[in-house]
């Protein structure tokens, strides 16, 4: 291995978060508690860092890194953009939060930040290892971050839950890997299609390890049958770590699943043996999260069920194995973490010291108290309902189109039926804000940075629902420009 072959050019933003979590990790050791702010800043300067640098580093050139470990390509690059919105997101939304449950520390920060460096080498792993070694860095600062509230019964459960569970998820997925190294002969994701797309792989071995690799991938998106730890991990951990967890790691996972299904097992004698599954999946998922959160009087646990559901719509996109039904599935992903981060920050919001806004009831009369909070949530539950003109229409819409043009006629059917069945239990909290008197009358009270977010982040769903072609057509332009 030489210099040259190294090119640590297309990893530059990885490096340099390397580099500035360490700092901030040593530097929190001489902040005191009162001055945690500045923590807290300068987490929020380096993702802005890492998003200038991928941002001015960008092309529509694929490079490689570290002899062909690592790839930089259209699609890295606007996946780590958003992955750096979502995660700043979730430290604005919750500094306050934090501060009330002893979460606003440099622990949080640095985790977070290293779980975002774990999901940028996860989306632009070219090797199987490193798609391994991305994967368990997000997974374990992820774990650790739920196990934060040492003294919460409800936390410690939680990440007990999500840590063996997951280690499951992690060891299936392993194994699945080392299936298709026997099958291929290779760990690399090119050498690996060329090899399957010549003939010269183990069919009934490769075949084997698929199963493996696309339920180990069922687990980490919680869908069914592979969703037991979402509810539990999403009402147990505190609402910010639960915030983390249902936003940016969904993009990571989407770049899991293309670096693996479209890139190494894209050939078209394997894409009939994951479609298949794929299927089963998504149908489960729909039905399973939509049935299921319609009892749910927890807004956590309803919102978990509505992640499986919804984690059941994202593969819709990724059936047809085409190249725009990959671009509409990382479209369905942005969407959806916009919708997580709206609806998670107005629960955060409303929190505050020795009160978790997290039933139902607590919203009730929420209009009452302040009218623009509630528009503001009616926008979000449409738009997760899947109501036009909202970007969450358009999300859907596109990978329904993809997966009808593909033949897929009778999941799609499936699909609009139960997405009517979703928009029930979204509504119901409309009803409750606007219809129902409120139980709580204590003044809301929070930041400024925190106010003009949650305005920003739920008219986006409006303004970007009015044009949605850019952004869906930036997703299908950095797909075709990556495969």
């Amino acid at each position: 291995m030489t210099l040259e072959s190294l090119n640590l050019l297309p990893a530059l933003p990885e490096v340099f978060l390397l580099c500035a979590v360490s700092a901030i990790l040593l530097l929190d050791l001489f902040i005191s508690d009162r001055n945690r702010a500045y923590t807290y800043l300068l987490s929020l300067l380096t993702l802005a860092a890492c998003a200038g640098i991928t941002l001015g580093t960008a092309s529509d050139r694929v490079e490689f890194a570290f002899n062909g470990l690592f790839v930089d390509d259209p699609l890295s690059d606007l996946l780590k953009v958003w992955v750096y919105i979502g995660v700043a997101g979730v430290m604005v939304y919750s500094h306050v939060y934090g501060r009330s449950r002893q979460l606003f520390r440099g622990e949080f920060f640095t985790l977070a930040l290293f779980s975002t460096l774990g999901m940028m080498v996860m989306i632009s792993a070219n090797h199987l290892l490193t798609l391994y070694l991305g994967l368990e860095l997000m997974s374990l600062s992820l774990y650790s971050m739920v196990a934060l509230q040492r003294e919460s019964p409800r936390s410690t459960e939680a990440a007990m839950k999500y840590f063996v569970l997951g280690a499951l998820a992690s060891g299936m997925l392993l194994y699945g890997m080392s299936m298709l190294y026997g099958a291929t002969g290779t760990l690399a994701i090119p050498d690996m299609a060329q090899r399957i797309a010549s003939g010269e792989v183990r069919g009934t071995i490769l075949v084997f390890g698929l199963v493996f690799v696309v339920a180990g991938l069922g687990f980490k998106l919680g869908a069914v049958p592979f969703h037991m730890w979402v509810p539990d991990v999403y009402h147990g951990a505190p609402t910010a770590v639960t915030l983390l967890i249902g936003s940016a790691p969904k993009l990571a996972t989407t770049g899991f699943i293309f670096r693996i299904l479209a890139e190494a097992l894209g050939s078209p004698s394997l894409v009939a043996e994951w479609q298949d599954m794929l299927v089963i999946l998504s149908v489960l998922s729909m039905v399973v999260g939509n049935v299921a959160a319609i009892v749910q009087t927890n807004l956590k646990r309803m919102l978990a069920y509505s992640t499986i559901s919804h984690m059941g719509f994202f593969l819709l996109g990724i059936l047809p194995g085409s190249a725009e039904g990959y671009g509409a599935a990382v479209f369905y992903a942005i969407v959806y973490v916009l919708m997580t981060l709206a609806s998670f920050g107005m629960i955060l919001l409303l929190s505050r010291e020795g009160f978790e806004a997290e039933n139902i009831d607590d919203f009730r009369g929420l209009n009452r108290r302040s009218r623009w909070y509630a528009f503001l949530m009616l926008l979000v539950m449409f738009s997760l309902a899947g109501i036009p003109v909202l970007l969450g229409f358009w999300a859907k819409l596109a990978v329904l189109q993809v997966a009808f043009e593909a033949g897929y006629t009778g999941v799609v059917v499936a699909a609009v039926l139960l997405s009517v069945v979703g928009a029930f239990y979204y509504l119901r909290v409309v009803r409750v804000m606007y219809f129902d008197d409120p139980v709580d009358t204590a003044p809301i009270v929070n930041a400024g940075d925190q106010r003009a977010l949650i305005a920003v982040n739920a008219l986006a769903l409006l303004v970007l629902g009015m044009a949605p072609g850019w952004l869906l057509a930036v997703c299908q332009q950095a797909v075709k420009a990556s495969l």
